[in-house]
């Protein structure tokens, strides 16, 4: 029997930091800046790290080290880098029994590109993991869980999220969904069945901005619509700002510790896993009260902190009992 089920994608990540990587201001590039090099040059890096990440697998990992029985869903290449990712779990504790190899596509990779100051830039190849089909999926030794956590699924893979929501809801699983770009363009018509059999439900505000189409500092109203569709609990984090999390009764508030940032790779993935853990050590099989949600949002928090410190999604993932040198986030919360 396990706690958790996880459902996603499973990468091998490659963090490359160099000094010559250089920002330059263009309106060429979306973000308005880009990430270059000299061309035709020999570009020197001062460190290479090697790490597994991807939604599922990540998520996985901190399941598992808050001490709770977790399987991972995924689809990985039949390779050096899918052996990888699957030992990495195995050496958590993670069951990788449901984890399948691909023969024709490889293991997703991800190329971090870390300048000494600014933002990372990442090189995706997309993989195996993209092409997860609901017919190779072992259903029915799926039911023995408590809960599924559902990252963002992408490419083939999408097409099985419906299934799995229906799937749970049929079998009494709890869901918590972090939905991916995929799953936010299916569309509120589509969605809004589906929400109303998930019990925790996580954006970040942008993504939450765009799926209710309301402004973007329009929290409250966001939060009454995000309400009306989801018969569990909202979660909406803000990055540097913070979290908000409503349980359709309470929005509860919290900000972040003071801390350096290292790489924030993984750190929606921390949060999410960390808040959804929290609340299945305090709640089990009752509903989640005022205390419950305050404990997960502090765990989420301290749990995203602890992973931006460090080089790859999983280093600095908190184990059960541990809160990182930082103080709890207080936690604040009004009647809607």
């Amino acid at each position: 029997m396990f706690d958790v089920i996880t459902f996603g994608s499973a990468t091998r990540d490659m963090f490359v930091i160099s000094k010559d990587f250089q920002a330059i201001k263009s309106d060429d590039f979306v973000s308005g800046k880009g990430l270059c090099v000299s061309a035709g040059s020999k570009i020197f890096a001062e460190d290479i790290v090697f790490a597994s990440g991807g939604g599922s697998s990540n998520c996985a990992a901190t399941f598992t080290l808050q001490g709770l029985a977790t399987a991972c869903v995924t689809k990985v290449g039949d390779d050096p880098g899918g052996n990888a990712v699957i030992d990495d779990l195995k050496k958590l504790g993670v069951n990788t029994g449901f984890i399948l190899k691909d023969k024709k596509f490889k293991t997703a990779y991800s190329v971090i590109l870390s300048p000494p100051h600014g933002e990372r830039t990442i090189l995706v190849y997309q993989g195996a993991s993209h092409e997860l089909r609901k017919e190779e999926i072992s259903w029915q030794e799926l039911k023995k869980t408590e809960w599924f956590y559902i990252s963002g699924l992408s490419g083939a893979s999408s097409e099985i999220f419906e299934s799995i929501i229906n799937f749970a809801h049929e079998n009494g699983i709890k869901i918590a969904v972090n939905p991916g770009e995929a799953q936010l363009k299916m569309g509120i018509d589509r969605l809004e069945p589906l929400l109303n059999k998930i019990d925790i439900f996580i954006l970040n505000k942008e993504e939450a901005t765009r799926l209710t189409c309301l402004p973007y500092n329009a929290e409250k109203e966001i939060f009454k619509r995000l309400d009306n569709w989801i018969r569990g609990i909202a979660v909406m984090s803000k990055g540097p700002e913070g979290v908000m999390v409503s349980d359709g009764r309470d929005i509860y508030s919290a900000g972040i510790p003071k801390s350096g940032i290292l790489d924030r790779t993984g750190a929606g993935d921390a949060f999410g896993s960390g808040f959804v853990a929290g609340l299945i050590q305090k709640s089990k099989h009752k509903k989640p009260d005022a205390s419950a949600i305050e404990y997960a949002i502090q765990l989420g928090t301290a749990n995203a902190t602890g992973t931006v410190q460090h080089l790859g999604a999983k280093n600095g993932l908190l184990k059960k009992g541990e809160w990182g040198p930082w103080k709890r986030v207080e936690v604040k919360s009004y009647r809607i």
